[in-house]
């Protein structure tokens, strides 16, 4: 019995994907509900895993463009009673199978490629064969510096540009120092890109800046982390005091939580919290849904479930849609200012940076503090900056006396 393996659809507005990246060879066994390849579209990065055991047979090579439900490989059921024995004796499937058309591989994929790299995929096999490519000198980028067939494309361009020796075989010498690269942008890349000129151009976009002093939520958090760990499965994170400070102050300013709509404003009663993660592949927004209504632990447990996702490929469309209002954290990485760029179509977007000890002044001495400054980027045709100072100045006050976050005073 054969299964298809077709493009699952990532939503309504998603025609096509790039298969970016295949786990599996040709003629491998494989179990149900094990990841099979990474679909890359404009938004999300997803794996889809088998939906029976089998033996995979791909039909389209990584690195093509799919459209939803078009069929990608198939899974023969049945196939793997009679072929366990074979599989079982000698420790190497590969040649089992399509041994023979590809004999090829071996005389140009040395035997060590196996030992210490990840083996290659058979659209990568038959590429490497075909143009006489030395793999070792073939800097991988897929998964677990998996070689793809972008990465030997990108190696035949750098040699074929090297100065006047197209004519010398000897591809395996490294680029020159200095040497330009190519690479075609992902389908995350160029979204991005895209909504960041978009923002650009379609907003009138400025930023106010203010300074916290995280003395207050550091040792409250101090303090009950423990505890809090305990009783609810997760930490206690500062992004948490963020988000709960950002919902009370967009009560107070609703035009930062809503949209421009043609000559309309479309104000949301609900406040969805998109939180900027970076991952391997580009930054990617989820959203956290009715964050009005979430207590910390909850915030904490749908952060956490999102980094989950990012890390497993498992983010949906559903995930990324409908945010109201975003929060970015560059602290994490070791930012200590910055201007975030606008979400569109949200109106606002908050920047944390890193928590630094400076001298202040209070009460009149000059003290040591650990202290973030803080940006919000806002739309100047919808918010005026009255309001996105004012709206600054509230998070700020919440998170300096966090005991009026959970008094909502």
């Amino acid at each position: 019995m054969q299964i298809d393996i077709e493009v699952p659809s990532v939503g309504e507005s998603v025609q096509e994907a790039v298969l970016a990246q295949w786990f599996k060879q040709d003629g491998d066994r494989v179990h149900r509900d094990e990841p099979l390849f990474v679909l890359e579209t404009d938004k999300v990065t997803l794996e889809v895993a088998a939906e029976a055991e089998g033996v995979l047979h791909i039909r389209v090579p990584e690195g093509e463009t799919v459209r939803i439900g078009a069929v990608v490989g198939t899974i023969e059921t049945q196939a793997g009673s009679p072929a366990e024995p074979p599989a079982a004796e000698p420790e190497a499937p590969p040649p089992t199978g399509p041994a023979e058309p590809e004999t090829p591989a071996p005389e140009t994929a040395p035997e060590e490629e196996t030992a210490d790299a990840p083996p290659l995929s058979p659209a990568v096999r038959r590429l490497v064969a075909e143009q006489g490519v030395d793999v070792g000198a073939v800097r991988g980028t897929g998964p677990g510096g998996r070689i793809t067939k972008g990465d030997v494309l990108l190696h035949l361009e750098q040699a074929a540009a090297a100065p006047r020796q197209e004519a010398a075989p000897a591809d395996d010498a490294v680029p020159p120092p200095g040497g330009v690269r190519r690479r075609a942008m992902s389908p995350i890349r160029r979204r991005i890109a895209e909504r960041l000129l978009e923002a650009r151009r379609n907003t009138a976009m400025l930023t106010t800046f203010n300074e916290i002093d995280m003395s207050a939520a550091m040792n409250l958090r101090a303090r009950y982390k423990a505890a809090f760990q305990e009783k609810h499965g997760v930490s206690l994170g500062f992004m948490s005091f963020f988000i709960r400070a950002t919902v009370e102050a967009l009560k107070t300013f609703p035009e930062i939580n809503a949209f421009i709509d043609g000559t309309d404003i479309l104000y949301h009663d609900a406040i969805h919290m998109g939180v900027a993660i970076g991952s391997e592949r580009g930054l990617v927004v989820p959203v956290i849904r009715n964050a009005q209504d979430m207590g910390f632990a909850e915030i904490e447990r749908a952060i956490v479930e999102f980094v989950r996702k990012i890390k497993t490929n498992r983010l949906s469309l559903e995930d990324l849609e409908g945010g109201t209002f975003t929060i970015s954290n560059g602290g994490v990485y070791g930012s200590l200012l910055s201007t975030p760029i606008l979400n569109t179509p949200q109106s606002g977007i908050l920047g944390m940076h890193k928590i630094e000890k400076r001298p202040v002044v209070v009460d009149d001495q000059v003290v040591i503090r650990p202290m973030m400054y803080v940006a919000l980027s806002y739309d100047h045709r919808i918010v005026d900056g009255r309001e996105a100072v004012g709206c600054l100045k509230r998070i700020k006050e919440l998170v300096e006396n966090p005991e009026r976050i959970m008094m909502e005073i």
